[in-house]
């Protein structure tokens, strides 16, 4: 059974009667409610009509939007990550080589009219940010990304051991749209997914899916700094008065109370109260809940799941105390660097082989030597050029050929060097002597010029 046989059983044409917005919800599926709009942070698919998502929910990007601390973390990343540039690595005997790049990555510069790899790195971490996964393919010299939420991954088998991916499928519009899907070999399809599903072992999983209750609580932290200001900048209240009123009189009372008391611009104006009235405080103030502390903490563990740090976003957590030392924002760029940077532009570059086969003998790699954030400070990269300079010296004194001498020391494989056949300083061959020195006899008692003394 083919690609399209699958297709047919499974994906049955949609009457236009049946197009209809459907809201996946099954138990207690994480959705965030803010602002009156539902945000899914799961890898669903949405149904929707032609072309734009009907109804309120739009996807998760609503949290890219709205929530401070996630597009901060995800602006970081995107910068971060759209740095790289695109390179060939050879292979040596399965131990990586040097790099070097020809007319063939130029598809990865320009992926489209307009576009550089910069974009196209953008775009992938933005998907894999908010959907968990990436997909391309490449057509008529041209790199098209497909939307994620469009995209139905087709498998051999759904539960069998050997289940494999046969293709994918491309719903133009959504899956309920209407419209009829394309179906992709798996073969000209980039995937990329760097954080797998538990409970899908071909899909991938947003980062924002572990940590929807933190961004429910700071999205609920932020609202309730809103709400505090709108009530002029005061705890909760509860006024009461002695004698009973009549309803209409009651409600007109507290109208009244509340436009002379409650907003912005009635704070810290004096309150007055007719005889029998009187006003109890009810609930904290920031200081009493330790507001900063209580935010601060949620904004930790949402960065912390995003793989960067503190110290790189720069949250208020991190602009105090030690954190501000020049080598703890450097031990912190480091970590950012080997725990998200590079396993992500590996496997990122891994993916895109599909798209770019390199040539016999190398894998599409990565360049990161001109991105400021990588750069060691000044004085480490000057130790590490001196100590590669003694090696060469070292090594070619040794008797290596100077050209692998270069090679191994910037693979840092040894295996690369090749020796020459000449040894010691003068680099004679071996078993070879300086001829004797021919001394003529003296005539008349006289020692000839240029003989000994």
């Amino acid at each position: 059974m083919g690609l399209t046989d699958y297709l047919r059983v499974m994906f049955p044409p949609l009457p236009s009667s049946e197009r209809q917005v459907t809201l996946p919800w099954s138990g207690d599926l994480p959705y965030v409610n803010f602002g009156g709009r539902l945000y899914s942070l799961l890898n669903q698919t949405y149904h929707g009509d032609d072309v734009e998502m009907a109804g309120e929910l739009r996807e998760p990007t609503g949290l890219f939007a709205t929530n401070a601390i996630i597009f901060a973390c995800m602006a970081k990343r995107m910068k971060l990550f759209s740095e790289a540039r695109p390179r060939y690595r050879r292979l040596t005997n399965g131990k990586p080589g040097d790099l070097w790049g020809d007319r063939s990555l130029d598809i990865l510069d320009h992926p489209w009219p307009g576009g550089a790899t910069g974009d196209l790195l953008a775009r992938a971490i933005l998907d894999v940010d908010l959907l968990g996964n990436f997909y391309a393919i490449r057509r008529a010299g041209v790199i098209h990304r497909l939307r994620p939420d469009w995209v139905q991954i087709v498998l051999s088998s759904a539960d069998a051991i050997d289940a494999r991916v046969i293709g994918y499928v491309y719903f133009p519009g959504g899956e309920h749209s209407g419209s009829d899907p394309e179906p992709l070999d798996r073969d000209e399809v980039a995937h990329f997914a760097p954080y797998p599903d538990p409970t899908a072992r071909f899909r991938g999983m947003s980062w924002l899916t572990p940590i929807v209750r933190e961004v429910m609580a700071d999205s609920a932290a932020t609202s309730h700094k809103l709400k505090f200001f709108q009530n002029a900048a005061t705890p909760n209240m509860i006024v009461k008065r002695g004698n009973p009123l009549p309803t209409q009189t009651f409600k007109e009372w507290v109208a009244e109370m509340r436009a002379s008391s409650e907003g912005t611009q009635n704070a810290y104006r004096t309150f007055y109260m007719s005889q029998g009235a009187d006003a109890t405080v009810v609930g904290k103030d920031f200081q009493q809940i330790e507001f900063r502390a209580t935010q601060g903490a949620g904004e930790v563990r949402i960065i912390a799941a995003s793989g960067l740090h503190p110290v790189i976003v720069g949250v208020s957590e991190s602009l105090q105390g030690s954190s501000l030392n020049s080598g703890n924002f450097n031990a912190a760029r480091r970590l950012t660097a080997d725990t998200f940077l590079r396993p992500d532009w590996r496997n990122f570059f891994a993916s895109m082989e599909t798209l770019v086969p390199p040539p016999s003998g190398s894998q599409l790699w990565y360049d990161d030597k001109d991105i400021p954030f990588l750069r060691e400070d000044t004085k480490d990269a000057a130790e590490i050029q001196d100590i590669k300079s003694r090696s060469i010296r070292t090594l070619v004194d040794g008797g290596y050929t100077p050209e692998t001498v270069v090679k191994a020391v910037m693979a840092e494989d040894m295996s690369l060097l090749k020796h020459s056949g000449l040894y010691s300083v003068q680099l004679q061959p071996p078993g070879t002597t300086a001829a004797p020195e021919t001394v003529t006899a003296p005539t008349n008692g006289k020692v000839p010029t240029g003989g000994p003394a």
